[in-house]
């Protein structure tokens, strides 16, 4: 058990980090386009905080999160999504007293969710989020949906769309509410008990029922849609006509409510087509209360998650290659007792920006070449007994085989030549 990961938990190798390196960069890009900076909040937060903000009928707070009493007998656990710890950190410091809107970004978060592993979902399991705060209009739902669907064409990933819905507000949904407790309540018996509990609790969370029994149940349920008021239907309508006009294709889904409590007026997904079926690689919406809710003044805010596992996922089944970066553009050898000066020939390709290595095990030359191969190092540098002797180095182009010997001062230089000559 000692050398085994716990189970839903995985390492990122260092031969696979590239990967991660890859998407991370797209993925803060994007959100730099946009104007959102980075935010970093603790791995753990008071428990209270998820109760409050996530919600204590929804299945992360009833079941899936990590909890523990510290040392100070204080209730902790560890963050099993990013927006109230964000939410927190917003408050904690004063940001809306800045000018708003306030847009920010988390990336490669870790998010704790005890439930069983599947495909793309560990228990451990990393998001890249975006939260903005203070911004009112359909606007800001429609950019952060905009830039999640580019961001996603431009890793490849095919097959992409946009389910957006509206699940209104206060003044409206207590209306709903009423009409699909009505319409649930001669199907009651048939719901999962999961859904009975949430029947009395919060009708809206059965909609959001995986189970294949409770999907038959409510798909002649009233929508939403139906019911909004004035505010929340003009909202939904410049979304969607934010939409039309940037081309993208979306549909409306009223089935679509989220698995959190503090969702307002919009939700979406973007979903993308697999064998396997439909799979929602990005999810979020707009949390308008959320922040008063947790102490804070009545601002509104939207923003999603993606998570990063899923993402790779979804590459590695559209056969995308992520380039490979080289470990090192210079591998350098030596011969007999000329450790020493091919240390220093590597820490001075260093100081000049080369990434360079040498051999540090005491293999023969053979031996340090046919390393220098596997590392895949474009160009080596030899130092042999008569290098040494002349204050030289051989360099070596290891793919055309061209080889240059040049003064040890000048080296770096040469390989920089040798390598404009090899493009």
């Amino acid at each position: 058990m000692l050398t085994q990961a716990p189970r839903g938990t995985r390492d990122v190798l260092p031969t696979e980090s590239y990967r991660w390196q890859f998407i991370e960069d797209r993925m803060r890009k994007a959100a730099a386009l946009a104007g959102y900076r980075e935010v970093r909040t603790p791995v753990f937060e008071h428990t209270e905080l998820f109760a409050r903000g996530v919600g204590d009928t929804t299945d992360i707070v009833q079941k899936e999160m990590y909890t523990f009493q510290d040392k100070g007998n204080r209730s902790i656990t560890l963050k099993p999504e990013g927006t109230a710890g964000a939410v927190r950190s917003f408050l904690e410091s004063n940001l809306y007293a800045d000018p708003l809107p306030c847009k920010m970004y988390y990336l490669d978060a870790p998010i704790f969710r005890y439930e069983a592993p599947q495909s793309g979902r560990l228990r451990e399991h990393h998001q890249f989020g975006l939260e903005c705060f203070g911004a009112p209009g359909a606007t800001a739902d429609a950019e952060l949906i905009l830039l999640a669907f580019r961001l996603l064409k431009e890793l490849g990933i095919r097959n992409l769309s946009v389910n957006i819905n509206s699940i209104g507000c206060p003044e409206c949904r207590p209306k709903y509410h009423a009409a699909l407790k009505e319409y649930l309540a001669g199907r009651v018996d048939r719901l999962c008990e999961d859904c009975k509990n949430r029947f009395e609790r919060n009708p809206l969370r059965v909609l959001d029922c995986k189970k294949p029994g409770c999907q038959q149940e409510v798909k002649d349920a009233p929508s939403m849609l139906d019911m909004l008021c004035d505010d929340c239907r003009a909202h939904f309508e410049e979304l969607k006509a934010c939409l039309d006009g940037a081309g993208i294709p979306y549909q409306v889904n009223p089935r679509i409510v989220r698995g959190l409590d503090y969702y307002t007026r919009t939700v979406f997904e973007l979903i993308t087509e697999t064998p396997a079926g439909n799979l929602t690689v990005c999810g979020g919406g707009r949390y308008d209360h959320l922040v008063s809710q947790l102490g804070g003044p009545d601002l509104p805010a939207v923003g999603f998650g993606m998570g990063l596992e899923r993402v790779l996922m979804l590459m590695d089944a559209e056969g995308i290659q992520i380039p490979r970066p080289d470990l090192y553009e210079v591998f350098v050898t030596y011969m007999g007792e000329n450790r020493g000066r091919a240390f220093r020939l590597v820490e001075s390709l260093r100081n000049a920006g080369i990434a360079a290595d040498m051999d540090h095990c005491g293999r023969s030359l053979k031996a340090q070449f046919k390393y220098a191969n596997k590392t895949g190092a474009p160009f080596s540098a030899t130092i042999g007994e008569e290098e040494a002797a002349n204050g030289t180095v051989k360099l070596k182009n290891m793919n055309t085989k061209e080889e240059k010997t040049v003064p040890v001062a000048e080296a770096a230089e040469t390989v920089r030549k040798m390598r404009e000559e090899a493009e």
